[in-house]
C-alpha cells in the first residue's frame, strides 16, 4: 500500500467553471434587458409622434425605465393627453410593468389618480385604492383590456358639468376579441362592463333613482366594426366608429337601483349623429316604480320630472309585480312608454 504524496494538490480550476457560467448568463441577460429598455422608450417616442402628427397633444417629462434584472418598468411622469375632440387625461405619473421575459403582458398603473378632461363639461378628478389597466395579447388583432377601478371617488372641478356618480365600490371593463368556435374570425370584440355599489351624486339623478341607495350595473355585448376604434377626429373616438357602421349587438345584462332590480336585452344600440343612444332596451323589471317616482323628484335639470311622474303614476298599476318594458332612446331622449324620462345616454 502507497501512501499519496502530501505535496499533491487537486486543480481547482474546474470550480471556477459555474461561476463563468452564471457571468456569461448574467451578461447576456444584462444586455438583453438594456436592449428591452431601449426599445420601450423608443416605440413609446414613435407612439407619441404617431398621435401629436394625427392632431392628439401629448405632454410628460423624461421617461425612466427601471427594474432590471427581471422586469420593465417605464416611469413617465407629469402625463397629459389630450385628443382632438377635446377630450383628455392627465396624471402626476403614470407607471407600465412588465416582466422582462415576456413583454406581451403590461400593466399601467395611476399611483396619484387621474384628471379627465370632458371637454365642453370640464374636467373631473378621479381617486381611488387602485386604478390600473392590464393589456395582454398585444400582438393579436384586438388585445385584451382589462380596467378596474377599486373604490373610486369622482370630484368635478369648479365650474365643470356635475358627473351623475360620487364614487363606487369597484368600476371593471373588459375587452376580448370576439370567438366564433374559439376562433376570432371577425371584425367584432366583446365587451363586459360593471358598475358595482356606486352612490350618486347629491341631488343627481342617480341618487334620486335609487333613493339615495346603490346602483348596481353588470351589462355584456359584442361590438362590430371594433377595428373602427383605432382612431379619433374632432368628433370624437366614438364618432368614428360609428359612422363607419359601429354598433352594440346582443347587449344584454342585469340592473339594481335601490329596491328595483331589472334585467335587460338589446338586439341593436348605436349612437345617432348628436352622439345619443339609439335604439330600444327589454327589461324585465322588479318595483320600477321605486325608481321611476325617485326620478320624478329629482332636483336634477337633466330628469324630465312630468314626464318622469307620468310613468310613475303608470307603472303603480302594477304595484310589486313583475312586469315588462321597453326603453327607447329616440330623437335624443329617454322614453318609457309615451314618457319621456331624461335624455339619452351621449356616447360621445
Amino acid at each position: 500500500m502507497t501512501q499519496a504524496d502530501p505535496s499533491y494538490r487537486h486543480p481547482r480550476r474546474g470550480l471556477l467553471w459555474p461561476f463563468l457560467l452564471v457571468g456569461l448568463v448574467l451578461a447576456v441577460w444584462t444586455g438583453w434587458w438594456f436592449y428591452l429598455a431601449q426599445q420601450i422608450e423608443a416605440r413609446l417616442a414613435a407612439q407619441v409622434a404617431v398621435l401629436v402628427e394625427d392632431g392628439w397633444t401629448v405632454e410628460h417629462a423624461p421617461v425612466t425605465t427601471t427594474g432590471w434584472p427581471f422586469r420593465a418598468r417605464v416611469s413617465i411622469p407629469h402625463v397629459q393627453v389630450t385628443a382632438p375632440s377635446g377630450h383628455g387625461v392627465a396624471a402626476p405619473e403614470l407607471v407600465a410593468e412588465a416582466n422582462a421575459w415576456n413583454p406581451d403582458r403590461w400593466v399601467v398603473v395611476a399611483p396619484a389618480g387621474l384628471t379627465v378632461d370632458r371637454a365642453d363639461k370640464g374636467r373631473m378628478g378621479v381617486r381611488a385604492e387602485a386604478l390600473r389597466l392590464s393589456v395582454s395579447q398585444l400582438r393579436s388583432r384586438f388585445p385584451d383590456l382589462r380596467l378596474q377601478a377599486v373604490e373610486p371617488v369622482f370630484t368635478p372641478h369648479r365650474d365643470a358639468e356635475p358627473f351623475p356618480i360620487a364614487s363606487a365600490e369597484r368600476i371593471e371593463l373588459y375587452t376580448r376579441p370576439h370567438l366564433t368556435d374559439g376562433v376570432a374570425r371577425t371584425d367584432e370584440m366583446d365587451v363586459l362592463f360593471r358598475l358595482i355599489d356606486a352612490r350618486g351624486r347629491r341631488d343627481g339623478p342617480v341618487e334620486a333613482a335609487t333613493r339615495q341607495g346603490r346602483l348596481t350595473a353588470e351589462v355584456e355585448a359584442t361590438v362590430a366594426a371594433a377595428s373602427r376604434l383605432s382612431g379619433a377626429d374632432a368628433a370624437g373616438l366614438l364618432a368614428s366608429w360609428t359612422e363607419a357602421g359601429g354598433r352594440l349587438v346582443d347587449v344584454r345584462g342585469e340592473l339594481s337601483a335601490g329596491e328595483s332590480r331589472a334585467r335587460v336585452e338589446s338586439a341593436v344600440l348605436a349612437a345617432g349623429p348628436d352622439g345619443r343612444l339609439v335604439g330600444e332596451v327589454s327589461l324585465r323589471a322588479e318595483r320600477p316604480m321605486d325608481a321611476v317616482a325617485g326620478l320624478a323628484g329629482a332636483r336634477s335639470g337633466a330628469v324630465n320630472r312630468a314626464g318622469a311622474a307620468g310613468a310613475a303614476a303608470a307603472a303603480s298599476a302594477v304595484g310589486d309585480r313583475p312586469v315588462d318594458l321597453v326603453v327607447r332612446f329616440e330623437d335624443g331622449r329617454t322614453w318609457l312608454g309615451p314618457f319621456a324620462l331624461a335624455p339619452a345616454p351621449k356616447l360621445f
